[in-house]
């Protein structure tokens, strides 16, 4: 054995590595923060902990807290998403790094049920199936600042079904449903028949749950429908509409709502237009129109100056 080979701790872990299958070369990097980020972070936790003067029964407790959310979260459910939501963390560091010009779609949270899976959908088809909920019918166009349309862009959609559940709370969940990716047209044109949302409980059987219990907190979202939309030259723009008259918009658990994203939708009788524009069932359904308009990256930071200057 060479005297350079004697005590490498490099080629020591790769070996043990490589009795378990496990290539350290391809890794991924766990942190995407600059060190002087980190060194806030470190900062601030010292700080609270000496304000605090927190025990170590306390200081244990908040581990096991992290722990349980941890185990919470799966590929479908994401525990630490919905803590940083309930807290209001999702809300602020979506307010400084996705602030949008006066002209633009407001921005607002992402949520735990965002899925990669969404079926193509074609525009004026239905991204729910059958008998999730009362029918509801959503167009309008994608466009920029300057009121030109955005052709070719991606749009997914995903929401509850009447019983205020997505399709990823269902056990033995088979395919995506109440849920569909779109392309705009040529005139920026979308289309699409969906169901109307329901107000609905965040899930209460983890961590956040017990924890917005403690602190006297309600645990439901008003309805809304999430969509996020990319295009070549935008910004991505993570949204979601509310619907006016909610009991929950003033109280959302996760602090989502943005007065912007507050619409009413119109109640069509005319079961022939119902038919007319797909649905199964001449009964009636609710009409939903709204543009989006996305910014260009110059434009987002621009926007994002000023949200600066307002929060430092």
């Amino acid at each position: 054995m060479s005297t350079t080979s004697f005590f490498d701790p490099a080629l020591k872990a790769n070996e043990l590595a490589a009795q378990h299958g496990i290539d350290l070369s391809k890794l991924p990097k766990i942190m995407d923060m600059s060190a002087d980020s980190i060194t806030d972070n470190v900062n601030h936790l010292h700080a609270f902990v000496r304000e605090t003067s927190i025990t170590n029964d306390e200081w244990m407790s908040a581990i096991q807290f992290l722990t349980r959310t941890g185990q919470m979260s799966t590929d479908l459910r994401q525990e630490f998403i919905l803590l940083s939501d309930s807290l209001g963390v999702s809300t602020l560091v979506d307010t400084i790094n996705n602030a949008k010009p006066p002209t633009a779609t407001e921005a607002t949270v992402l949520g735990p049920f965002f899925t990669e899976d969404a079926h193509d959908v074609p525009n004026g088809d239905s991204i729910a199936s059958e008998g999730k909920g009362d029918y509801m019918f959503v167009e309008g166009r994608v466009l920029d600042t300057k009121g030109n349309p955005i052709a070719g862009a991606i749009i997914d959609t995903w929401e509850t079904d009447s019983n205020g559940l997505y399709d990823t709370q269902y056990a033995g969940r088979g395919k995506p449903d109440c849920r569909g990716r779109l392309t705009s047209a040529e005139d920026g044109s979308y289309s699409f028949r969906a169901v109307v949302p329901v107000p609905y409980p965040i899930p209460s059987d983890g961590t956040v749950g017990s924890m917005l219990s403690r602190l006297g907190r309600h645990v439901f979202r008003p309805a809304h429908l999430h969509m996020m939309i990319e295009a070549p030259g935008f910004e991505k723009l993570t949204t979601a509409l509310y619907f006016e008259g909610d009991p929950y918009l003033t109280s959302d658990a996760v602090f989502g709502v943005r007065t912007s994203l507050i619409v009413k939708p119109e109640i069509v009788t005319d079961e022939a237009k119902t038919i007319a524009r797909g649905f199964a069932q001449g009964k009636p359904h609710a009409y939903l129109e709204k543009d989006f308009i996305l910014a260009t990256p110059e434009e987002g930071i621009e926007a994002r100056k000023l949200v600066l200057k307002q929060v430092q």
